[in-house]
């Protein structure tokens, strides 16, 4: 357990000191949005490509995560349902408590399987995201189209959003060139490799950058079954999961290290746009984040 709490403390460090120094205006109060598409656009599908690129990653290995990825969204997706089905919560607000008990943050899964997994881990991570983004997004769009009744929900959009999310044609373009073992040239791998160093740290403070902890104030009961289910139950229903489906090692790992992140960012901007609880959103994202710190090291190292 020390070892592991040693491993992901700088995580947390940096999300913490990006909450901090936006909260002191420094460098500016327009830097750390524009930080955030720089490491979203550039920096994150370089270290996608770069270290995708030099892996070597199991065929099989591919159609496993595919599987316990499906089975782990399906699985949670019952469950959310069933939560809704005892507390009867209004269509936006169910749709925040759905989002916070199923996404993850990609940024924090990166850094972390990097930290604790190595580049072998990485890459397995970095190859769930491509598979787990496109499901997550058209399961949540759906979600919307059911519960938010904010009108039909035109799914082109969407579509054309999963399609040209850099993180996805950065994990595609380093998949395809690990499978055709292409290599770099010394000169593209100068370049790549000090823009993947710069990836991580950046991305993770941009994460505290963005935290709203205002959001927070008089935290309600869908907040709180939304962070327990998605920071101690489904980390527990996946590592369930792997076993059944007779996954072992590194790739529980990495479905276990998956399903124990806080909700994603973005959550917010789709609650905005969609007809969810934006504000209950915001203290979501920002809830889990803050209680990642605590459960992430005591579940992994349960569970690992």
């Amino acid at each position: 357990m020390p070892v592991m709490v040693q491993a992901l403390m700088p995580v947390f460090v940096l999300i913490l000191l990006g909450y901090l120094f936006r909260r002191w205006h420094f460098p500016g109060d327009d830097f750390w949005y524009q930080a955030e598409r720089f490491t979203y656009y550039v920096l994150f599908p370089a270290m996608l490509i770069f270290k995708l690129g030099q892996a070597r990653v199991a065929p099989s290995a591919y159609g496993d995560i595919l599987v316990l990825i499906v089975a782990m969204l399906v699985t949670m997706a019952v469950l959310l349902g069933v939560m809704q089905w005892i507390w009867r919560w209004p269509g936006p607000v169910f749709s925040s408590v759905f989002q916070g008990g199923i996404r993850f943050n990609s940024y924090v899964a990166l850094a972390a399987a990097g930290m604790l997994l190595g580049d072998e881990g990485l890459s397995l991570i970095a190859i769930a995201v491509a598979v787990k983004v496109p499901l997550l997004n058209l399961l949540c769009i759906l979600m919307f189209s059911l519960v938010a009744g904010n009108g039909a929900v035109k799914f082109r959009p969407v579509f054309k959003a999963i399609v040209t999310n850099p993180l996805i044609i950065g994990s595609v373009i380093g998949v395809v060139w690990s499978y055709f073992r292409i290599g770099f040239h010394p000169l593209v791998a100068g370049i790549l490799e000090p823009l993947s160093d710069l990836a991580l740290p950046l991305g993770l403070m941009t994460v505290g950058a963005g935290l709203q902890l205002k959001a927070l104030r008089g935290a309600s009961n869908p907040f709180l079954v939304s962070s327990a289910a998605k920071l101690v139950i489904f980390p527990l229903l996946t590592a369930g999961l792997a076993l059944l489906l007779g996954l072992e090692g590194l790739m529980v790992q990495v479905a276990v290290l998956l399903a124990a992140l806080p909700t994603a960012t973005s959550s917010y901007i789709l609650a905005r746009q969609l007809g969810g609880d934006a504000p209950l959103m915001a203290g979501i994202i920002s809830g889990q984040t803050l209680l990642a710190m605590l459960t992430i090291p005591l579940l992994l190292g349960i569970l690992w």
